[in-house]
């Protein structure tokens, strides 16, 4: 693995909480804003038990991230993760990252519909890096 290549994307990543996740819906791409925790390139996004892309995830696994564009023009660096997802409810994930303004959608830490999307990339491009061409990180197994 490029780790030059890996540090950009991780430095992305870390810096961009809001992204979009689309998942396969009727065999046709379903897109929605996110926020995105990262471990590493594992990416983790809280979401509702009971929700439609839940459904979706379960019927097809495949998943789209796009995180890092902030609207500043054609040079503004963003990174492009495919990759596969599953659910995760462990109680550790949904303690380390539980914050306040959650409430709004779950009762606490402890509230069984609180639930995390994990996000295994397998690969990863970053674009419009200061005008580059698209670079592309491959994720081993």
């Amino acid at each position: 693995m490029n780790e030059e290549l890996k540090d950009k994307v991780l430095k992305i990543i870390s810096n961009h909480r809001t992204g979009i996740l689309s998942s396969v819906e009727n065999n046709k791409p379903h897109s929605r804003f996110m926020i995105f925790y990262n471990d590493d390139l594992t990416l983790f996004t809280p979401t509702k038990l009971d929700t439609e892309k839940i459904n979706e995830i379960k019927k097809n696994s495949a998943v789209s991230v796009l995180l890092g564009y902030e609207m500043n023009g054609q040079n503004d660096a963003y990174v492009e993760i495919a990759g596969t997802s599953n659910i995760n409810d462990s109680q550790t994930l949904k303690n380390k990252y539980w914050e306040g303004t959650f409430r709004k959608w779950f009762e606490g830490p402890d509230d069984p519909n609180y639930v995390f999307l994990e996000i295994q990339p397998e690969t990863v491009r970053i674009l419009n890096l200061n005008g580059e061409t698209a670079q592309e990180l491959n994720i081993e197994s």
